[in-house]
């Protein structure tokens, strides 16, 4: 029966579902979009105090529309109040931030509760009102999404699109006053203005979040598509469009779970959608995700261990002492600090790359291109203890470790910026000569 149901929300075969779909649909991509810059700014919690802050506009539009005997249920007027008491709000966090000693997060506890609390004290002032049909104003608390109506989702998607291509067309200037704000303003754009317009598209989408996933989870619509897009990319382009198709994602599965499972409250069926969509890429995201990073981490570890060895390898044959093969894994070890077991997983990681091989007697030598990569990993080295010494001022003590930090991360452009520092390493490996010695000393 549910499986049935599901079906028909999914390909949109009734009227209602087609009309839910749509305005939570643009609410998430207008969510997501504008989410980017409000999750990059490091503001996500003003979302959270803007969306208390339109309750009491909500209620005080209410009682003006019955105080003038208008239609007291018009989602536009209500809309509209709640935009006011929002962007009011909104000023007196960024008020109290700027002119007082309190914190921005002290602002937004402040504001939030008192704004909250004073909404709820309307409501109760309504609900005593002779002839108020007051009973609706509580959804905007926690949303009304299955109740919407053609008109109110046309208003949520013409609002939607407004923002979003007013996102579009300031792209440039969202970018740059959100990454560098002190540059913008000292080349003459206007940042504060900027912002403002920023914040008043973030209150936008707040307040047309209202009708769909209420006061309380409609922060969500703002921080979970963008932060869960953060998880795939590093590029603000396809930052802001994957965050966009992520609030769209989750909006239309969470919509069609709504309308498939009787009693399901639509606006917390669609936060769950999008925070299943976070933990999923929290998990297997390919730029920050918990594997990824966990992948990430054990192949440098195991590069360390591979580039240790070869160079300890590389500085015994260059120095010209031979061991046995029964002295050689104990100088090995002590030269390292290394136990028994990470010197037998170095070695087989280095056989698995054709990098030594054992010889009749049962030493550990180089194959031709071991050599090649131990003597590079040799020279960069060096490369970077000379550098630390003769341009950084490092201690000379504290050389050798701090090449040991950095040298197994060393790309080809930072290896020549560091050849160009260095001239005399040229482009040649030393083979004889040790710049500088393992304790930090000149040789």
């Amino acid at each position: 029966m549910i499986t049935d149901r599901l079906l028909r929300v999914l390909i949109l075969a009734d009227y209602n579902t087609r009309v839910v779909m749509f305005g939570t649909v643009m609410l998430g991509v207008a969510g997501g979009v504008v989410g980017v810059f409000l999750l990059l700014r490091r503001r996500a919690l003003l979302a959270d105090a803007v969306s208390h802050a339109a309750l009491p506009g909500v209620a005080a539009a209410f009682m003006l529309i019955m105080a003038f005997g208008g239609n007291p249920r018009s989602l536009p007027l209500l809309l509209l109040g709640a935009l006011v008491s929002g962007l009011l709000g909104m000023g007196c966090v960024l008020f109290i931030s700027r002119f007082t000693r309190l914190s921005q997060d002290a602002a937004l506890g402040i504001v939030l509760s008192v704004f909250f609390g004073f909404g709820i004290v309307l409501l109760g002032i309504i609900q005593r009102m002779r002839g108020a049909p007051a009973a609706g104003l509580n959804s905007f608390i926690y949303g009304r999404t299955a109740s919407m109506i053609r008109s109110d989702a046309l208003l949520i998607g013409t609002a939607a699109l407004v923002v979003l291509v007013l996102t579009v067309v300031l792209f440039k200037e969202f970018r740059l006053f959100t990454f560098d704000p002190g540059f913008a303003a000292g080349d003459g754009w206007p940042v504060q203005r900027l912002d403002a317009l920023l914040m008043t598209l973030v209150v936008s989408v707040t307040v047309i979040g209202l009708q769909a996933v209420g006061i309380i989870l409609v922060i969500a619509i703002l921080v979970l598509p963008p932060a869960t897009a953060r998880f795939w990319t590093d590029r603000l382009s396809v930052l802001v469009l994957l965050s966009a198709l992520i609030g769209a994602t989750g909006a239309y599965v969470g919509t069609a779970l709504s309308a498939s499972i009787p009693r399901m409250p639509a606006g917390a069926a669609i936060v769950v959608s999008h925070g299943a969509l976070f933990v999923l890429s929290m998990l297997f995201g390919t730029v920050r995700g918990i594997v990824h990073e966990l992948f990430a981490r054990r192949r440098l570890a195991r590069t360390t261990l591979k580039q240790n060895l070869l160079r300890a390898l590389y500085e015994c044959e260059e120095a010209g002492d031979v061991h046995s093969a029964e002295t050689q894994w104990t100088y090995l070890m002590h030269t390292r600090g290394w136990s028994i077991r990470e010197l037998k997983h170095a070695v087989r990681l280095l056989r698995l790359d054709q990098a030594v091989y054992r010889s009749p007697e049962g030493q550990w030598l180089f194959t031709e291109s071991g050599r090649v990569q131990a003597a590079r990993v040799t020279r960069n080295h060096r490369l970077w203890e000379v550098y630390l010494l003769e341009h950084a001022d490092t201690a000379t003590a504290h050389v050798d470790q701090g090449a040991d930090f950095i040298e197994h991360v060393l790309g080809d452009a930072l290896v020549a910026e560091l050849e160009k520092a260095v001239p005399r390493f040229g482009k040649v490996v030393p083979n004889s000569v040790h710049v500088i010695g393992t304790r930090g000393k000149r040789a």
